[in-house]
């Protein structure tokens, strides 16, 4: 038990949610950083999402149709996201085959 430090990726290939990150059980989790990168040349929108099974309504909006420039690199975060066990992060493109996501996460257990 302890700390450590992650990182999570996803190369965003089609328009379908993908889960970019889970907490594990009996962890509590700091999401310091999410980059998302635009490498086709057209721009594009991202769309992230936290999910918390234990609540209703389960999934709540953190980034909705969040534009991201062609060829350019996007810090979604101002300050560190806290995400507690069992919680997702999702994230959707509007565009299969533009943009990479990159989470930079320290797990606390």
């Amino acid at each position: 038990m302890g700390n450590a430090y992650k990182n999570a990726k996803k190369d965003l290939t089609t328009t379908s949610v993908t889960t970019l990150y889970t907490t594990p059980s009996l962890t509590t989790s700091i999401i310091k950083s999410i980059i998302v990168s635009e490498d086709s040349g057209n721009a594009d929108t991202i769309t992230v999402t936290i999910t918390d099974t234990a609540s209703t309504p389960a999934t709540f909006s953190l980034f909705k149709t969040k534009a991201i420039s062609a060829n350019a690199t996007a810090e979604l975060l101002t300050a560190p996201l806290i995400v507690q066990a069992g919680e997702i992060i999702k994230v959707t493109a509007a565009t299969g085959g533009r943009l990479h996501v990159v989470a930079s996460i320290l797990e606390i257990s």
